[in-house]
C-alpha cells in the first residue's frame, strides 16, 4: 500500500528531471528556473491565493472523474457538465438576484449542481441500459453543453457581451479577502471550504457506506457485483449523475465566488483537466485534493517564468506527470502481484 501511493511522488519527480531537460535545451538554468517558479508561487501570499483559486475547480472536476473511476466508468464529461452547471447558476442567482441571501446562495448552488446532474443522466441512462459506452457518449454532450449554452446565450446575457447579468448578492460567496487582508488582490474565495468539504463527504461515502461498497464492487468487476445482488445500472446512473453534480460546483469558485456572473468560455479545459488529476490522485478524495494543488501550482508558475521558458513547458510537465503515474502504476501492480 504504501509503495502505490509512492507511485504519484516518483512521477512528479520524473516529470520535473525530464522539465529540467527541456530548460537546459533552451538555454536555462533548471534550477534557476525552477527557483523563480517556486518563489513566484508560494513566496507571498498573492501567489498562494491564486493557487488556491486555480486549486478550487480542479478539486470538483478530479473528484467527479474519480468518482466515475471508482464506478468501472470513465466520464470524459467534466466540461460539459460544469459548464451547464456554471451557467444555470448565472442564470438563476441573476433572475431570482432579490432573494434574501439564505435563500438565494444555496438556491444558486442547488442549480449548478442539478443542471450538472441532469447532463450526466443520458449517457449514465444509455451506458445502464443498452450498454452504449459513456466515453463516447459524454465526449459528445460535451460539444453539445459548449453549443447549447452559446445558443441560450442569445436569450441570457447581457447585449454585446458573453456574460449573463450580475447574480444578486445574496448568492455572492465571500473572498479570503474579506477576513485575511494578506490575499488582498486574490480570487480565491469560500467555496475552497466547499470543495475541501465534498472531498471529505465523497471519501466517507466511498469508504464508510453501503452505497460506496457497492459503487466499489461494480467498478472492479460488474459481473461479480451483480451475482452479489448489487443493481449493477442502478449504480452506474447513481455514480455518474453524482459526478455531473459534483462537476456543477465549479459554478460556485467562478461564477459566485469570483466573477458574479456567467462569463462564455471561462472553463478552458478544467474538466478534461480533472481527468488528470484523478489519474494522479489514483481516484483517491484526498489525493484529489493534494494532486488540484500540484496542478494550479504548476499552472501558475507557468505564467510567472514566461518570460524565460516557453509556455508549453507546463503542458509538457503534465503530460509527462500522467505518462510517468499510468506506467509507475502498472510497473508497481505487477512487481507487488510477483511478490504476492
Amino acid at each position: 500500500m504504501k509503495l502505490r501511493a509512492f507511485g504519484p511522488l516518483l512521477a512528479v519527480v520524473g516529470a520535473l528531471a525530464v522539465g529540467a531537460l527541456f530548460i537546459a535545451a533552451v538555454g536555462k538554468n533548471p534550477l534557476a528556473v525552477y527557483g523563480r517558479m517556486a518563489l513566484g508561487v508560494f513566496g507571498n501570499a498573492y501567489g498562494i491565493g491564486q493557487v488556491l483559486f486555480r486549486a478550487t475547480p480542479l478539486v470538483f472536476t478530479g473528484l467527479a472523474v474519480a468518482l466515475g473511476f471508482r464506478a468501472g466508468l470513465f466520464n470524459i464529461g467534466a466540461e460539459g457538465q460544469l459548464v451547464m452547471g456554471a451557467f444555470a447558476c448565472g442564470v438563476v442567482g441573476a433572475t431570482f438576484r432579490d432573494l434574501p441571501g439564505v435563500l438565494l446562495l444555496p438556491l444558486t448552488i442547488a442549480s449548478g449542481m442539478a443542471a450538472g446532474a441532469l447532463w450526466a443522466l443520458p449517457p449514465a441512462w444509455l451506458k445502464a441500459k443498452v450498454g452504449a459506452h459513456e466515453v463516447i457518449n459524454t465526449i459528445m454532450m460535451n460539444f453539445i453543453a459548449l453549443a447549447l449554452v452559446q445558443y441560450l446565450g442569445h436569450f441570457a446575457f447581457v447585449p454585446a457581451t458573453v456574460h449573463t447579468a450580475e447574480i444578486g448578492a445574496g448568492a455572492r460567496i465571500a473572498r479570503f479577502e474579506a477576513f485575511l487582508p494578506i490575499f488582498r488582490g486574490s480570487p480565491v474565495n469560500l467555496s475552497l471550504v466547499l470543495a475541501v468539504g465534498v472531498a471529505l463527504l465523497v471519501g466517507w461515502v466511498l469508504f464508510r457506506t453501503r452505497f460506496g461498497y457497492e459503487l466499489r464492487a461494480v467498478g472492479l468487476s460488474p459481473s461479480a457485483a451483480e451475482y452479489a445482488g448489487i443493481d449493477v445500472p442502478r449504480t452506474w446512473i447513481l455514480a455518474l449523475c453524482i459526478s455531473g453534480a459534483i462537476a456543477g460546483l465549479v459554478g460556485a469558485n467562478f461564477v459566485q465566488g469570483y466573477k458574479g456572473y456567467f462569463e462564455s468560455g471561462f472553463s478552458s479545459g478544467i474538466g478534461f483537466l480533472g481527468i488528470a488529476v484523478a489519474l494522479l490522485a489514483r481516484n483517491h478524495p484526498i489525493g484529489v485534493v493534494v494532486a488540484s494543488l500540484f496542478f494550479a501550482a504548476l499552472g501558475y508558475g507557468g505564467l510567472v517564468i514566461n518570460t524565460e521558458v516557453p509556455k508549453e513547458l507546463v503542458e509538457i510537465l503534465q503530460a509527462i506527470v500522467i505518462l510517468f503515474a499510468i506506467t509507475l502504476h502498472v510497473v508497481i501492480e505487477r512487481w507487488l502481484r510477483r511478490r504476492a
